[in-house]
């Protein structure tokens, strides 16, 4: 199993076990669920040594508990890294062919740092060296994408 797969497939076991004092805790006290939220991405994360983080960016997003670990999430990998272990355009090269119909673009290059965005007019993942930001639904091909981009842009292995 890839590390992304594996992770948020956990993510979504562990949000899933929690939804009950998840929804409670937004009723009630909005900051307090969110908090939780964060909380249980922090932990997942932690086994993976990535800083995983569940974003929503919309209004009304947070409600939608069926989406949980499905979509707008970061992972920072590393704050330290400034550049990729490969080349940005193996990088643009990979989206295109496992996405499809997208657009790649060089992105937040500047102090010496590089990135790629890879987009559609709908959605886009924000590729850093040292984080990855995903503002779309986890289907197949985003999966497959986000599983070959910790093995080769962040060499992340599974740990045995």
């Amino acid at each position: 199993m890839m590390i992304f797969s594996e992770l948020i497939s956990v993510l979504q076991i562990e949000l899933k076990k929690d939804i009950a004092q998840i929804r409670f805790l937004l009723k009630k006290n909005p900051g307090m669920g969110y908090a939780r939220i964060v909380e249980i991405g922090k932990e997942v994360g932690k086994k993976y040594n990535i800083k995983l983080i569940m974003n929503f960016p919309k209004e009304g997003r947070i409600e939608e508990f069926e989406m949980y670990g499905k979509r707008d999430l970061s992972l920072i990998v590393d704050y330290e890294r400034k550049r990729f272990p490969i080349d940005r355009e193996i990088i643009k090269e990979k989206a295109k062919e496992m996405l499809g119909d997208v657009q790649t673009q060089d992105a937040y290059m500047y102090e010496n740092k590089e990135g790629v965005r890879v987009f559609t007019k709908d959605w886009k993942i924000d590729i850093l060296p040292h984080s990855l930001h995903i503002w779309t639904e986890f289907n197949e091909n985003v999966t497959a994408f986000c599983d070959w981009l910790m093995e080769n842009a962040y060499q992340m292995k599974k740990k045995e």
